[in-house]
């Protein structure tokens, strides 16, 4: 913070021998920077300081009200009411309001969607805005086209963004759109000073449905560390810094560039594979050839430009280890008449897998013409719109299609479910390794073939990975080729991948097959969360003469111990196989939290099985979670469930529990809870408890009871305002004190205002209560149905 200064009010000395003036309304606060919301100030005193201050003033006089024992978060909450005119959500806790206002406001000054100059707080020709409140962006949003890429690379901010490479640690990308090869060159230089030299350790994609492949490879593979400068791009001046007087490796020199022309990016080279392989499969694939499509010069040049390609950058072949010999053209390849053509013709035919399926032809470079920019185009029946992705990486000479086509080939054979480290894709070990992120998380991103292998590639060696969230990715069949790189993953030392988050509304394996396969694959996992939405018979790994999944994913061998703590797991519909659940259980010792959403078995026995399991094998349980399930016929493996001893949270939501016999099942269950003393927290939302159901509840808290629950959750379940009251006077009655928290979120607590409000009141006496006005009217249904 600067030191005290000639202008502006409340520095120095003077300051505090004025009249007491706006801070002699500021609460006192504890040692801490960021002090929860207190006590609101009087309003005249805020009113009076408000309109005499700007951000960058009350920004610098911090560190001494800090030091006097003096917060000004009531001012700061102010500004963002007035200035920012949103409200955050509900289930934000907001714990430093200076913090929150600076960080949203730089994001606004970035993407130029406020005027510091339309209000004096925010207006002062002494202060940059982004230089100001840089060093309080904790995460920074990228949306549509990459704005504001582009101006945090721009040399004037070169400041700016030294100080968020010191304090960003999330970058976040929302609703990308197609973006032109500049503002991708600005987020490449962004990528490398924020991730490899700077302190971002997670990065977040959410919705993204049409994915631009080449933006989407730049990101991934700069998150995972490597890095080669574009093409024309301005070089790195702390790359030149930290390695200024290293000498050079052994092939840096030969791996980075070639005897030639530089050698294409990680990104680019692996895309170029990428896009061989698709067309290759999608050529088995489809019973009809596909029709031919017309391509200018100038639009090849310009879908070039835009994938950040550079046309005249060459494609080396991929490494001889990955080479079959003994292997024929396809005989669909065209015939060539340059000397330098048949010499890639010979070189290909030896290495090309054989094949009995059609081969497709591989894309040729069209030459212009001399003395002129005429457009040369395919010969065919017809022409179909042009598909950027076909065109982005086009290679130089009849010599390079075969060389391409040989990597199609490598890239295919990860189709059939081989490693993902045979891709043949040096260029990656060839490009400068830097520091990676720890967080990858992928929301509603769809992967195609190419993207899913980049994936599965740059998953295979990243060891510095530590938390990896699919969700809603469309994988399909690619599951098999994430397992084989999770499993590639896991071999290599250091690998600190220890939680793994997947969901989709498909999945060519049983929820219950993938989960064990995964544990198989990941043994040192300690969160896994697994979710599929439905069932799918047709989704089946598309490989020719492959009906199944690999051999290797699935077996029937028993499952490694493992060191799995946390499991949540959301089924589709169908009955499950308790067997295979409770193989996997059997196999998590260490498990101490156990999630199972909308989960049918077979019968009670099965559920009954799963329980004694848990018992028997998981003695380190401490949270046990059933949400949408209908336990209407396992009341007796319920009361089980309360009886034990180890367990001290366990949830039961909308599981319809006291659907059959509630006036037998209710004092079972309150006297298997009044015997438990190690139980902490009960949650029971969505399951028609009522009035009555309330009230027996109530004798839980009674005087001979010896349970210590202090953590009760009776949200959605038609409770009236009578009832509540009755409630909050019997534990008045027993005296039991304070007990902890109490959740009553949508119950028709609004049919009587007045009789609700002293519920509430004589209950906070006892507990934190948390509710909501909900309009109970919604519900009339639901109260019909139990009249």
């Amino acid at each position: 913070m600067a030191g005290p200064a000639a202008e502006g009010p409340g520095r120095g000395r003077g300051w505090r021998e004025r009249r007491p003036g706006p801070w002699s309304g500021l609460r006192r606060s504890g040692a801490g920077d960021c002090q929860e919301e207190g006590p609101a100030l009087p309003g005249p005193i805020l009113q009076s300081i408000l309109p005499l201050l700007n951000i960058y003033y009350l920004e610098r006089i911090e560190e001494t009200a800090l030091k006097k024992g003096l917060s000004t978060q009531a001012i700061w909450r102010r500004l963002w009411d007035e200035l920012m005119k949103t409200r955050p959500s509900s289930l934000e806790s907001v714990t430093c309001w200076r913090a929150k206002f600076m960080e949203a406001f730089f994001s606004h000054v970035l993407r130029g969607t406020i005027d510091v100059s339309s209000d004096r707080r925010l207006c002062d020709q002494r202060f940059s805005p982004l230089l100001h409140s840089s060093r309080h962006v904790r995460q920074l949003t990228i949306c549509n086209m990459l704005q504001g890429a582009t101006e945090l690379v721009a040399e004037p901010n070169r400041r700016v963004l030294e100080t968020l490479a010191s304090s960003l640690h999330t970058l976040k990308f929302r609703h990308l759109l197609f973006s032109d090869v500049a503002a991708q060159q600005s987020l490449r230089q962004l990528l490398h000073q924020l991730i490899h030299h700077g302190a971002v350790n997670q990065v977040s994609l959410y919705s993204w449905p049409v994915p631009e492949s080449a933006l989407f490879i730049l990101i991934l593979t700069m998150s995972a560390g490597f890095w080669q400068p574009g093409p024309g791009g301005p070089p790195c001046r702390l790359c030149g810094e930290a390695s200024r007087g290293r000498a050079p490796s052994r092939d840096e020199g030969s791996l980075l560039l070639g005897s030639r022309r530089p050698r294409r990016d990680a990104a680019e080279r692996c895309a170029a594979a990428l896009m061989a392989s698709r067309r290759k499969s999608e050529a088995k694939q489809t019973a009809r050839a596909v029709p031919p499509t017309r391509v200018t010069r100038r639009s090849t040049q310009e879908n070039l430009t835009a994938g950040g390609t550079d046309p005249k950058r060459e494609l080396h072949p991929p490494a001889t280890s990955h080479e079959a010999p003994g292997t024929k053209r396809p005989p669909s390849a065209p015939a060539t008449t340059s000397s330098a053509s048949a010499s890639s013709s010979t070189s290909s035919s030896k290495r090309a897998p054989a094949s009995s399926a059609p081969q497709p032809k591989p894309l040729k470079r069209f030459k212009r013409a001399a003395g002129k920019k005429g457009t040369r185009t395919r010969q065919g029946s017809g022409a179909e719109s042009e598909d950027l992705y076909d065109f982005v990486f086009i290679v130089a000479g009849e010599k390079e299609d075969g060389e391409e086509m040989e990597i199609g080939e490598v890239a295919c054979g990860a189709l059939d479910g081989s490693d993902p480290s045979c891709l043949g894709l040096p260029a990656l070990e060839a490009s400068q390794r830097f520091r990676s992120i720890s967080t990858l998380e992928l929301f509603t991103v769809p992967l195609s073939t190419e993207a899913a292998l980049t994936l599965c590639h740059l998953l295979s060696s990243w060891v510095s990975l530590e938390s990896l969230t699919l969700s809603y990715n469309g994988l399909g069949s690619n599951i098999f080729r994430l397992l084989d790189s999770l499993r590639a993953l896991s071999a290599q030392a250091g690998c600190r991948l220890r939680a793994l988050h997947l969901s989709d509304l498909f999945s060519p394996l049983p929820i219950l097959e993938l989960t064990r396969a995964i544990v198989r694959a990941l043994p040192l996992l300690r969160v896994l969360s697994i979710r599929v939405d439905h069932p799918s018979q047709r989704d089946n790994p598309a490989v020719p003469g492959n009906a199944g999944p690999p051999s290797h994913i699935i077996g029937d061998e028993e499952i490694p111990e493992n060191c799995l703590e946390q499991l949540e797991m959301g089924f589709p519909r169908g009955a499950q196989p308790a067997p295979l659940l409770c193989s996997v259980l059997k196999a998590s010792g260490s498990l101490q939290q156990l999630s199972l959403d909308s989960t049918t078995f077979a019968s009670p026995q099965d559920f009954g099985l799963v329980l004694q399991t848990l018992k028997e094998y998981n003695l380190a349980l401490k949270r046990l979670s059933f949400h949408d399930m209908n336990l209407a016929d396992c009341q007796s493996e319920v009361l089980f469930l309360l009886q034990n001893l180890t367990l001290q949270e366990i949830t039961f939501s909308f599981c319809r529990l006291f659907e059959k016999r509630p006036a037998q099942f209710l004092p079972e269950m309150v006297a298997a809870m009044k015997g438990n003393s190690t139980l902490k927290g009960l949650r029971l939302p969505g399951n028609r408890l009522g009035n009555a159901g309330l009230l027996a509840l109530a004798d839980v808290f009674s005087e001979d009871s010896s349970s210590s629950l202090c953590q009760l959750d009776i949200s959605s379940n038609c409770i009236k305002p009578d009832g509540l009251l009755e409630f909050a006077k019997r534990l008045e009655r027993w005296g039991r004190g304070a007990f902890g928290h109490l959740r009553l979120f949508q119950n028709w607590l609004d049919q009587d205002a007045v009789t609700a409000r002293e519920a509430i009141r004589r209950l906070r006496a006892t507990c934190h209560v948390v509710s909501d006005s909900w309009d109970s009217s919604q519900a009339f249904a639901d109260y019909v149905s139990t009249m």
